[in-house]
């Protein structure tokens, strides 16, 4: 729920600078949502220290490859021409859907919006700049969250209170960053998304040690 709130309030940012491209990525949406109904059911048998503890280990690893990639002196956008990319159409939507179920089953699971898998899949997989990548995972997460959301909500597993007050909260801050991110080179906000992503990752899993 708070990722629905902050993520659709920095989508708007992402936005109006022109860093969203809804139409290359709406096919990982659509898988997403599929796989974040599956990803709740999972979510229900699982404890918490095993929730908060594998999520957390996931986006201390996710933080060090993307600060990784931002040591590289050339664009993300130039980088990725010598990478394999999907010839037709057919083998790019087959392939989005995939990962799109598989980051909404992550979604699900951790109730993360799949905000890091998101933005990993569209940098690696689908060649996309930092800045677009990243504007494009925030609305992506925005629906993958709400798919989410709704399967949380039927098994009353949501506060609307407090997912009120801290997502209106996050999404002040969010938007914030949003506007300093699309001020800043690739390489910089590479690493900045990678630290940040470290961090968290790391504050998660010792939280949630047993």
């Amino acid at each position: 729920m708070i990722t629905v709130i902050s993520s659709l309030a920095i989508s708007v940012v992402y936005f109006t600078h022109g860093n969203i491209d809804l139409k290359a990525g709406i096919w990982i949406a659509i898988g997403s949502v599929v796989g974040a109904q599956t990803g709740t059911k999972f979510a229900i048998n699982m404890s918490e220290i095993s929730l908060g503890g594998g999520y957390g280990i996931f986006m201390a690893i996710s933080g060090i490859v993307i600060w990784n990639r931002g040591l590289n002196n050339k664009s993300f956008a130039k980088s990725s021409k010598n990478q394999k990319k999907f010839e037709t159409k057919t083998q790019k939507i087959s392939a989005a859907l995939i990962l799109g179920f598989f980051v909404g089953i992550m979604t699900g699971i951790f109730g993360s919006g799949g905000g890091a898998m998101i933005l990993l899949i569209l940098i690696f997989i689908l060649d996309f700049p930092i800045h677009l990548a990243i504007g494009t995972a925030s609305l992506l997460m925005t629906i993958t969250a709400c798919s989410g959301t709704v399967g949380y909500a039927i098994h009353g597993n949501i506060q609307s209170p407090a997912g009120l007050i801290i997502g209106i909260s996050a999404a002040v801050s969010g938007v914030v960053s949003a506007i300093f991110a699309n001020k800043v080179n690739e390489q910089i906000l590479s690493k900045v998304v990678g630290v940040v992503f470290f961090i968290l990752g790391i504050f998660m899993t010792i939280l949630f040690l047993p």
